[in-house]
């Protein structure tokens, strides 16, 4: 388990890492019990790996519902973040984040609208990333990448702006933050991203030793430069806050999405609790044996980890076969193994 200190270290570069960061699948399941005995205790160690979806995925038998589904939370993710940019970044030459980022701050300068340079780019993108990447360029980041750019393109053919929505820069930046944060955060979770600067970094990741997430966030601090240069020092602070914000965004949501429970359950009786986590939810658990230091009345502990609506049902059946159990339940969004995620 990672500290919250240790998750808030170099947000911005994890932030930006995060993008060529595919969230591992394990796809083989074992189940087995191995018993060892030493200096005299005996500890019984349960482990059950099934298939780990993607969190935001569903188990469906049929794998064409399940690509339909993987596509539809991608497709509701692009038209999130194409409304957070749209709608509120582009008005306000917010100029952080990758290519919708130097948009803003290029069509200041030329005849070409964001919108229009957002879709130029991401084309040329999508071809150069064939070229040097080939057949591992990923189908999801390419659907991605074209849905973002049409739907900019349909925006600002239905919906011309002119000027920002309110004249409130400030709460026109947190929707510029967080809707395209968190659109991302979701389609990094399931291994995909909405191209444009993403795209580099494959091909960084692919023929170079570059740290990636180092060269994003320069690549993105570069546009925000730009701005106090090109606009004025209002839009350039305002610029500089929302960088440093959608880090932010994009780990807390990532963290969310991820987040699991960790039991540790003192109890008398093992067997119907250990029987529920194994036939019940699907998981398994560590059995260990331990004694109360003041009764010396033997004990045994259960360390279990599972996500948060499969901890509610677990909390309450303990409660109702073992009431005077105790649990300690912990938060954990990074947890490395089979059956979670891989390193």
């Amino acid at each position: 388990m990672v500290t919250g200190k240790a998750r808030r270290e170099s947000g911005l570069v994890r932030a930006a890492a995060a993008r060529v960061v595919y969230f591992g699948i394990i796809q083989e399941a074992a189940k087995g019990l191995r018993e060892n005995k030493t200096d005299g205790v005996q500890t019984e160690v349960l482990f059950f790996v099934r298939p780990n979806r993607i969190r935001m995925a569903k188990d469906f038998k049929d794998p064409v519902k399940n690509t339909v589904w993987e596509y539809g939370i991608i497709t509701l993710s692009i038209m999130v973040t194409v409304v957070g940019v749209y709608f509120f970044k582009f008005p306000n030459h917010f100029a952080f984040g990758g290519v919708t980022g130097f948009s803003a701050v290029v069509s200041e300068v030329t005849n070409l609208s964001a919108s229009q340079f957002t879709f130029v780019v991401n084309m040329g993108l999508i071809v150069i990333g064939f070229i040097f990447i080939g057949k591992d360029f990923g189908v999801r980041t390419v659907y991605a990448s074209v849905l973002m750019s049409v739907l900019l393109e349909v925006c600002e053919v239905l919906w011309p702006l002119d000027s920002p929505l309110t004249n409130e820069p400030l709460l026109e930046l947190i929707f510029a933050v967080f809707l395209p944060g968190a659109g991302s955060a979701v389609l990094f979770n399931i291994g995909a991203s909405s191209g444009g600067t993403d795209i580099i970094a494959m091909i960084l990741k692919k023929h170079t030793s570059l740290n990636i997430g180092t060269v994003l966030f320069l690549v993105d601090l570069l546009s925000v430069v730009l701005a106090f240069f090109v606009f004025d020092a209002t839009t350039g602070l305002f610029s500089v806050l929302g960088l440093l914000a959608k880090s932010l965004v994009v780990d807390g949501v990532i963290e969310n999405i991820n987040q699991c429970k960790c039991f540790n359950i003192v109890c008398d009786d093992a067997d119907p609790i250990c029987d529920y986590i194994i036939n019940k939810l699907h998981h398994s658990a560590t059995v260990y044996r331990a004694e109360g230091a003041f009764t010396h009345h033997e004990k045994t502990v259960i360390m279990t980890t599972m996500r948060r609506g499969e901890a509610m049902h677990l909390r309450n059946f303990i409660r109702q076969v073992e009431p005077t159990a105790f649990m300690l339940i912990t938060n954990s969004s990074e947890i490395i193994g089979k059956g979670f995620l891989t390193n």
